[in-house]
């Protein structure tokens, strides 16, 4: 199957992988990936496609109402996992949680939220890493240059606000597939 998911991200839609290229599944056990920006459902089918393309398991939340039958399993079969967002249990302890209890184990997430247009990224992902003592590598969804930057490993540090202008400048001046968000 990576040859197909090649053909299609490199032939096919004409995408290219830059930046940290080298990453691989031995290279980073644990890790919060976040994607920046997040304006389509497109973004997805690029990422399965470029976790394949670099042969790296990843794993992403969702809405626990997302993995119900049909669609479930095919969700669950692609590393997702549900999520219950009424559960009084904070979110943030139970993905440390996971962390703690997986030899290997990267949350791919979008720190936007939503699709739509935001001025300022949630944080979860943020306390996430600091909580399971994991880095953040950043990748792009750069629509415009048909590429994804990806960082080299990032730990947070004990200065939220210059750790989050690092990240918002990685992202500086990159197009999302609906440019309007981005």
């Amino acid at each position: 199957m990576r040859w197909l998911a090649k053909l299609f991200y490199f032939k096919i839609l004409g995408w290219k992988v830059v930046g940290n290229t080298h990453i691989s599944k031995d290279s980073v056990k644990k890790a919060i990936i976040i994607t920046v920006p997040h304006t389509s459902w497109h973004d997805f089918y690029i990422g399965i496609l470029l976790r394949s393309v670099l042969h790296i398991k990843t794993n992403f939340i969702g809405k626990k109402e997302l993995f119900v039958f049909p669609i479930g399993w095919f969700f669950r079969a692609l590393g997702g996992i549900p999520i219950d967002r009424h559960n009084k249990e904070k979110k943030v302890d139970i993905i440390a949680k996971l962390f703690e209890e997986k030899e290997e184990f990267r949350m791919s997430l979008a720190p936007e939220g939503t699709r739509k247009k935001v001025n300022k990224w949630r944080t979860g992902f943020y306390y996430m890493a600091k909580k399971a003592k994991v880095p953040i590598i950043m990748i792009t969804l750069d629509f415009e240059n048909k590429q994804n930057k990806i960082s080299e490993p990032f730990y947070p540090t004990d200065d939220m606000e210059a750790d989050f202008k690092f990240m918002y400048n990685y992202f500086k001046d990159v197009k999302g597939k609906i440019v309007k968000y981005s």
